[in-house]
């Protein structure tokens, strides 16, 4: 049996996220239509994580695997962009060993949060606007302080079926650029709905409706309706996932 790992970017915006769904638009359908096609076998890709519907991705990463050789992957990487719509691209197709998982491998994963601070029509559909006066500093001490924790379920949706909510954060900053206020958050793993709460809570901190420190009083009462708002999809990035090193050698 032979692995194989894709490396790929998306604009999430027409798509019900990720995952494979019923009755729904995602990016693994259309990986799994083109790839069948293009190979003339069925072909189900296994993806690095879940997107939820609207969330972008830079950096993406699945695998699957085939009982031959596929003998030009650059031909492959070439027709299946074609294939592909527009907001889908593949950079990279790689064998690897076969024990390398999309993502069980993972060692991290990090999100970005686009915040635009002025009215911007290039960046529509990419971020969240508001234009109103943030307490960045309170912002960042509460985002600091995320680090100190591993149980999020406060940040998690409801009725998943994740097994633990459990998650450590090592990145966790606000950083403001011209006419944008960017959050970042790295962990090794992530839950549902997880970074758009957290977002939403310190957004609250900005605004003076919470304290600080208040964070440590949200995360310890594992009560999902103690966090601030989630915002909105489009804002959302991943940016980057990490894996062992030489993990795509074959």
């Amino acid at each position: 049996m032979k692995r194989y790992f894709i490396f790929l970017a998306y604009n999430g915006t027409r798509y019900h996220g990720w995952q494979l769904q019923e009755n729904a638009h995602t990016v693994q359908a259309e990986l799994n239509q083109k790839l069948s096609a293009l190979l003339s076998v069925p072909i189900n890709v296994t993806g690095c994580g879940r997107t939820d519907a609207g969330v972008h991705a830079r950096s993406f990463y699945a695998h699957f695997d085939m009982e031959y050789a596929i003998p030009d992957l650059t031909q492959l990487t070439y027709k299946l962009n074609r294939f592909l719509p527009s907001d889908i691209v593949v950079y990279w197709i790689k064998e690897v060993a076969e024990a390398l998982h999309s993502r069980f491998s993972a060692v991290s994963r990090t999100y970005r949060y686009y915040i635009a601070t002025t009215k911007n029509p290039f960046l529509t559909g990419f971020c969240m606007t508001y234009d109103g006066v943030l307490n960045i500093d309170h912002m960042q001490q509460a985002a600091e302080m995320l680090k100190l924790f591993d149980d999020f379920t406060s940040f998690s949706k409801l009725h998943t079926q994740t097994h633990t909510n459990i998650c450590r954060i090592t990145e966790s900053k606000w950083q403001q650029e011209p006419g944008l206020l960017v959050y970042t958050v790295t962990a090794d793993r992530f839950l549902r709905n997880m970074v758009r709460a957290i977002v939403g809570t310190l957004f609250e901190v900005g605004k003076g409706k919470l304290q600080p420190e208040q964070i440590k009083t949200i995360i310890e009462s594992k009560d999902r309706a103690n966090a601030g708002f989630s915002v909105p999809a489009e804002g959302l990035f991943l940016e980057d996932v990490t894996y062992p090193a030489n993990a795509f050698e074959p």
